[in-house]
């Protein structure tokens, strides 16, 4: 594959980078302000009298949103314009988070989460847009994705410290309020900064497809959430069928189209395909791995979420590593060569974790998370700028918001996946276990998860056994994160092998 401006495009000087450390801001904002909430989330039950699903609600709308508005969002930006879509949901997003911070009922909060959610899907598709606009040059427009990337990793590194230094010292409430001043920056600058798209200007604003697209991904987000937190049940795999059938009209109406929504011929070209398939399954590794070490740290390791954190971090600065490292390896190889060795040196990581556990469990597992994360990085970042470069110049928006959409989308299934598996090996491991004469209150409670053993006031022999399992859980889960590495390392390098080397 050759890109689309080649080797001979004009080099982009020192305005265009001061445009790109913008246009970064919302993109570290994200995953810091979603690091935050969480942290937030004890205060505001208590300062809201939010319940458990309350709580719940408050993340997961934000999620369900983002994800499934992310699609229309980049759509319509090919139409009416990247900077304008940016600016009007930077004006949004810095409004919502406004509300946010001063919901005076859960409810209000859960309703200016949703609102956040769908602002928010406009900010990584017209940044990834409009950063590939400002840096035609091959070289340079890697370098540009790869600094999108890392800087989403640099929110997650630093969150726990913002967020615990904030709510240290302030209420609940300053945590949305982060948002205001970036997306005030925004407003101001990328007007300055960067230049002005008009858009395809072709086509209608199709309703209707944007209502399908959401209704393909919604209900599929929904039913993964649901079977990673209790298990396969018939709402979650319900949810799951209506979002595939939409998925199915919303594919068949695009064909039918004269200016279809999203342009599904983008899946034809095999770069395109390759780029998207590789990046939804690394990020379904990664996102299961995230959050099988984020129960690790807190119940088998008895850690604070804040600790928690901090002790995830040295693998967040792993992916900005190898994410910003990737364009230079890739100006010497093949990107497919980069990212099938960074996904071999991920396998590495992952065969590490299978060895968590015992005295030195804490340093075996953050010498693994931060070989896994520096192998990702590269694949993040290379498979991002392939999927866009790849795509005609007025398809720029669509694409970027399919390589948004495909490792949300990714993560929820890894995290479903794994979660079920870490969920299924806990079960065996302590079936018949529990001494006899167990309260059968308590010998549900140990046998369901690790979770609810530890609020048991009862069950304090119990915990031993079930943390173990639950290591055991971890372990397996691992070692099925080292087979889909490998795997799709090895179909990345033998079709890099049958392509052309690329910029």
């Amino acid at each position: 594959m050759t890109t689309r401006s080649g080797e001979e495009a004009a080099l982009a000087g020192r305005r265009e980078w001061i445009g790109l450390a913008v246009l970064a801001l919302p993109a570290l904002l994200a995953s810091l302000e979603l690091t935050v909430t969480n942290l937030a989330l004890p205060s505001i039950a208590g300062d809201l009298l939010a319940s458990g699903t309350q709580l719940l609600w408050t993340v997961d709308l934000y999620a369900f949103l983002l994800a499934g508005s992310l699609i229309m969002m980049g759509a319509w930006g090919d139409r009416i314009g990247r900077r304008r879509v940016l600016l009007v949901g930077s004006a949004g997003y810095g409004a919502a988070s406004l509300l946010a911070a001063y919901a005076t009922s859960i409810e209000m909060l859960i309703t200016a989460r949703g609102l956040m959610g769908i602002a928010g899907a406009t900010l990584m598709p017209s940044t990834l847009a409009l950063a590939t606009a400002l840096f035609p040059h091959p070289r340079q427009r890697a370098t540009a994705i790869a600094v999108i990337v890392a800087s989403v990793s640099a929110g997650t590194a630093i969150g726990p410290l913002v967020g615990g230094w904030l709510l240290d010292r302030f209420w609940w409430g300053s945590a949305f309020l982060l948002a205001v001043p970036v997306m005030a920056v925004l407003l101001v600058l990328v007007p300055v900064l960067v230049p002005r798209d008009r858009g395809t200007g072709r086509g209608r604003l199709d309703v209707l497809s944007a209502l399908l697209s959401l209704a393909a991904v919604l209900p599929v987000v929904f039913g993964i959430k649901r079977v990673a937190a209790d298990g396969l049940s018939w709402t979650a795999v319900l949810a799951v069928a209506v979002g595939v059938a939409a998925a199915v009209v919303f594919a068949v109406r695009q064909r039918r189209l004269p200016e279809p929504f999203v342009d599904l011929g983008l899946f034809r070209d095999r770069t395109f395909a390759t780029a998207g398939a590789t990046l939804a399954l690394g990020i379904f590794v990664l996102w299961g791995s995230n959050y099988a070490i984020a129960q690790y740290l807190q119940q088998v390791a008895e850690l604070s979420p804040l600790r928690a954190g901090l002790w995830t971090a040295p693998s967040a600065f792993g992916v900005i590593a190898g994410s910003t490292l990737a364009p230079r390896l890739a100006r010497r190889f093949r990107p497919t060569s980069v990212i099938g060795a960074g996904l071999v040196l991920s396998a590495a990581g992952y065969a590490t974790l299978t060895q968590v556990g015992g005295a030195h469990g804490l340093a075996v597992l953050v010498t693994g998370a931060v070989i896994v994360s520096a192998g990702l990085g590269p694949m993040m970042a290379l498979s991002t700028d392939l999927m866009i470069s790849s795509a005609p110049p007025a398809r720029t928006g669509a694409a970027a918001a399919i390589a948004s959409t495909t490792p949300q989308l990714g993560g929820a299934f890894g995290i479903a996946v794994l979660g079920s598996v870490i969920a299924a090996t806990y079960r065996a491991v302590v079936e018949g276990t529990a001494p006899a004469g167990t309260p059968a209150t308590t010998l549900t409670a140990f046998e369901e998860s690790l979770g609810a053993t530890a609020r048991l006031p009862d069950a304090a022999a119990l915990l031993t056994p079930a943390r173990d399992a639950f290591t055991t859980g971890f372990q397996v889960a691992a070692g099925v994160s080292v087979l889909v590495t490998a795997a799709v390392a090895t179909a990345v390098i033998l079709l890099g092998r049958r392509g052309r080397r690329v910029a």
